[in-house]
C-alpha cells in the first residue's frame, strides 16, 4: 500500500538495528518513514542503510555505543542536528553477558547498555520530540521473579538495590547462580519502570514497552558455546512460533512497529510477544519504585562530566 506524503515525512529512531529483532524492526519501520539507525559498528550500519535504500526507502546511520554515556550524548546531539521530524523512538539495543565487564565509565556494561544508555538517549531527546510522538522500550519478562519460564531459564527477577549499586555490579542476594543474569533482569526491570514513569510524567508523549518473547535466533546468546548457539539458531528457532512466550524476530518486529506507530494513541502499556497488554512484576508496577529508579538514574548520570551539545 502506498504511503501518504505526511507518513513518508515521519522519522523513527531505532537502537541496535544491525541484527536480530532490531534489524527486522528497522526494515519494517522503514516502510513508514525515514529510519535513524543507531549502533556501534559503522560498517554494519552502512549495510543496513544500503538494504533499506535498495527498497526505495531512507535511512541515516548514527554511530553510538550505548554502554558509553558520553557516546550516547554525542549521538543525541547528532540526531537533533539532523532536524528530521522524529515521531518515534525505539530503544531496542540490549546485551546479556555471561561474565561481568565494565564500560568506559567503569560501570557494569550490561546495566549501562540495557538501562542507562536508553534512559540517557530518551531523556536527551524528549524536549525535541513533538507532541504525540511515541517512545517504545524493548523490555523482558525475566525481570519478573514470578514468571515461570524465566525461573526455569535460571533468572530470579530484578535484584535492584539502587542505581549506584547496579552500576557497580551489585545486586540483592538470592539471585541467579549464573553470572550476568541478575544484571540483565535488573536492567530490564529498571527500563520497564522507566517507561511507566515517563508515561505518567510526560503525558504529551506516548511511552510504551514491549516484551518481544524469547527469540532463540537473535544474538543475545552470542557468548554461549558453539553447540548452544547452533541449537538456538537452527533448531529451537524453528519451534519458536509454536511455543508459548517464544517468538521470532519477524513477529517481534511487527509488534514493536505497531507499538511505535501507535495508531490508538495509548501510553503506559506493556505489550507481550503477540501485542497484547500484559503486566510486569509487582515491583515494576509500584509507582514509588518507578519514581525512585528514574530519580536515582538521573542522579547517577549527572555524575558524568560531559559537555552536552545543545
Amino acid at each position: 500500500m502506498a504511503k501518504t506524503n505526511s507518513e513518508q515525512r515521519n522519522a523513527y529512531i531505532i537502537t541496535g538495528p544491525t541484527s536480530g529483532i532490531g534489524l527486522h524492526t528497522a526494515l519494517e519501520v522503514a516502510q513508514h518513514g525515514t529510519v535513524v539507525l543507531v549502533g556501534r559498528d559503522v560498517g554494519r550500519l552502512e549495510d543496513v542503510r544500503k538494504a533499506i535504500a535498495r527498497r526505495g526507502q531512507l535511512a541515516v546511520p548514527v554511530v553510538c555505543d550505548l554502554s558509553d554515556l558520553k557516546s550516547v550524548w554525542r549521538a543525541a546531539a547528532e540526531i537533533r542536528a539532523l532536524q528530521l521530524p522524529i515521531t518515534g523512538l525505539i530503544n531496542n539495543a540490549g546485551i546479556v553477558e555471561m561474565r561481568a565487564t565494565k564500560n568506559a565509565q567503569g560501570w557494569d556494561t550490561t546495566f549501562a547498555t540495557d538501562h542507562l544508555g536508553p534512559f540517557a538517549l530518551t531523556d536527551a531527546l524528549i524536549p525535541y520530540l513533538p507532541d504525540g510522538a511515541s517512545v517504545v522500550f524493548v523490555c523482558s519478562g525475566v525481570e519478573d521473579p514470578e514468571r515461570k519460564p524465566a525461573v526455569v531459564a535460571g533468572f530470579r527477577g530484578g535484584r535492584y538495590i539502587s542505581a549506584d549499586a547496579s552500576a557497580r555490579g551489585e545486586w540483592k542476594p538470592g539471585g541467579s547462580v549464573r553470572q550476568g543474569l541478575d544484571a540483565y533482569a535488573t536492567s530490564k526491570q529498571c527500563t520497564l519502570a522507566t517507561a511507566m514513569a515517563f508515561a505518567r510524567k510526560t503525558p504529551r508523549l506516548r511511552f510504551n514497552a514491549v516484551e518481544p518473547g524469547f527469540n532463540p535466533a537473535t544474538n543475545l546468546g552470542r557468548e554461549a558455546n558453539v553447540l548452544v548457539r547452533f541449537l538456538l539458531r537452527h533448531v529451537l528457532s524453528l519451534l519458536a512460533p509454536f511455543i508459548k512466550y517464544w517468538s521470532t524476530p519477524t513477529r517481534a518486529a511487527r509488534v514493536i512497529t505497531n507499538a511505535v506507530l501507535n495508531a490508538s494513541g495509548t501510553t503506559g502499556v506493556y505489550y507481550d510477544e503477540r501485542g497484547r497488554p500484559m503486566l510486569g512484576s509487582v515491583l515494576s508496577r509500584d509507582l514509588a519504585f518507578q519514581d525512585r529508579v528514574v530519580a536515582e538514574t538521573r542522579a547517577l548520570l549527572s555524575t558524568i562530566p560531559v559537555q552536552r551539545v545543545a
